[in-house]
């Protein structure tokens, strides 16, 4: 669970990845008399650090040009229309392979996942929670009906119809015309 800020993100170049220990353990540490100013007055890592090095060509492409092709016709995507077009398809993919490849090496022992994006503070579980009563209550509010044993509510003020009736489920009721169980439509050709 997340329990402080995210620090700010600089776009200056680090050498290394330092996310790993540092900002985890951070994020996953119970709250303290530490100073937040501090911490967040210097950033840790940056995003440029985790894209490759511009000068640093990687010495085996990890994407062929015939595994792009291949990916994009799986996806439905059109085919490069020049060379230059494939090469910085293929680079642009490098670039997102490198930066997933960075983020994996990222140590998350010890750092609890994160199970939604969503308040999971103890009131906010217990107020999400339903309880015996909750379900009582519910269920008090259904009959088990006919042959099938529909479950269907029991008509309550909200439901009933502007002219008093409340709707009882049976859309034939109030069809003019019907033919078994069906509504008869009346047009100008019959």
């Amino acid at each position: 669970m997340l329990r402080r800020a995210a620090p700010r993100l600089s776009t200056a170049p680090y050498s290394s990845l330092r996310v790993n220990q540092s900002i985890f353990r951070y994020y996953s540490s119970k709250p303290d008399d530490t100073d937040i100013e501090s911490m967040l007055a210097k950033p840790t890592w940056s995003v440029r650090s985790l894209l490759p090095d511009p000068a640093a060509r990687p010495s085996s492409p990890t994407v062929t040009p015939a595994q792009l092709k291949h990916l994009l016709r799986l996806s439905a995507l059109p085919q490069p229309s020049s060379p230059e077009e494939e090469q910085q398809m293929l680079e642009t993919l490098e670039s997102q392979i490198h930066f997933v490849r960075e983020i994996q090496k990222v140590d998350t022992t010890g750092v609890e996942p994160l199970q939604s994006i969503r308040d999971e503070s103890p009131e906010a579980v217990k107020e999400s929670t339903i309880g015996l009563e909750q379900l009582k209550e519910a269920l008090s509010k259904e009959r088990v009906i006919g042959r099938n044993k529909k479950i269907q509510r029991i008509e309550s003020a909200r439901n009933d119809r502007p002219d008093g009736d409340a709707w009882d489920g049976n859309a034939l009721r109030y069809a003019s015309k019907t033919k078994g169980k069906f509504f008869v439509v009346d047009t100008a050709n019959s």
